[in-house]
């Protein structure tokens, strides 16, 4: 879809443009890695040393903790997938070596999470060859691709995402609740190499937790196909290229951690809390904790709103 600049009643298509050096495309999302994928980075030409003789684009750590390798090419190429692969089997088998490049560039104290290795390619296009090769191989890649106009804007779209369907809706609460079995048709998508699964945070729930727990589920992935639903030890993220909204659930309640900041809360229900300076397990610094759907409905424009400003 080409885009447009209005000048008036008048449409007027802006020229697209690419750039110079691939290097340039590296530079500009490594210094926009927290607004682009809300990642932190870790390293830039990282060496995979002498027998490997490679060199990752770039090295990140994700929102969760999880390990992300970035590769770029300004051109169409299926050597982007094959270099992606190529490091993301490298990486499982050196894991004390990116531990120690975080520990270099984010301190001591972060702790990497291994349940989820990212890859994530861009480029300007794909070939069907290379979207079908990465759907069948299972890899956890991710595909984003790139559009660079002469006005100075870039559009960032991801074309494919590594996901799987969760486990049939009988088997999410035992064929005994009809309103569970309908939410789990409708829901959602976890990653293929998610060590948790939805599933386990239901476990040990009330009936009404549980039914929240769909309940919110379902209107979160509803928004957008491309939303990923990611299962954590401690609560569920949803997110698109960053978390959006966390949920927690708990034996009473269920906290929803949601990517807005404090100015961000317009007339905020009595159970919102800023959790900005305070310790906490999902991502996101608006704490929501509620324990009913009527509850849930005043959160939705708020999860709406966090939505739209990570940009779906």
């Amino acid at each position: 879809m080409p885009l447009f600049e209005m000048s008036g009643e008048n449409l007027v298509p802006v020229e697209q443009a690419n750039f110079a050096l691939e290097k340039d495309l590296q530079t500009l999302i490594e210094r926009n890695l927290a607004a682009v994928f809300n990642c932190r980075f870790v390293a830039s030409e990282f060496s995979t040393g002498a027998l490997h003789a490679g060199r990752i684009d770039s090295l990140a750590l994700s929102e969760d903790n999880n390990p992300v390798i970035i590769e770029y090419k300004k051109v169409e190429s299926s050597e982007l997938i094959n270099q992606s692969l190529f490091y993301l089997h490298w990486i499982q088998d050196h894991k004390g070596d990116f531990e120690i490049a975080v520990q270099r560039a984010l301190g001591n104290s972060v702790e990497v999470d291994w349940s989820n290795v990212r890859v994530i390619c861009i480029a300007p296009n794909y070939k069907k060859y290379d979207l079908h090769a990465v759907q069948v191989m299972g890899a956890n890649i991710e595909l984003w691709k790139y559009r660079l106009f002469k006005n100075g804007f870039i559009y960032l779209e991801e074309v494919f995402q590594a996901t799987k369907v969760t486990a049939s809706p009988s088997s999410v609460d035992g064929g005994k609740n009809p309103v569970m079995v309908e939410a789990g048709k409708k829901a959602a998508q976890v990653r293929a190499t998610a060590t948790y699964e939805f599933n386990e945070h239901l476990e040990g729930k009330p009936a009404h937790i549980q039914s929240l727990m769909h309940c919110i589920r379902e209107f979160i992935v509803g928004l957008d196909p491309a939303i990923d639903e990611v299962p954590k030890k401690f609560y569920v993220a949803y997110k698109i290229s960053q978390n959006i909204v966390c949920m927690e659930p708990k034996s009473r309640n269920i906290k929803l951690f949601v990517k807005l900041s404090a100015a961000d809360v317009e007339s905020p229900p009595k159970f919102y809390r800023d959790v900005t300076e305070i310790g906490h397990y999902g991502t996101g610094d608006t704490e929501f904790t509620i324990s009913s759907e009527q509850d849930f409905e005043l959160i939705k424009p708020y999860i709406e709103t966090a939505y739209n400003k990570v940009g779906g």
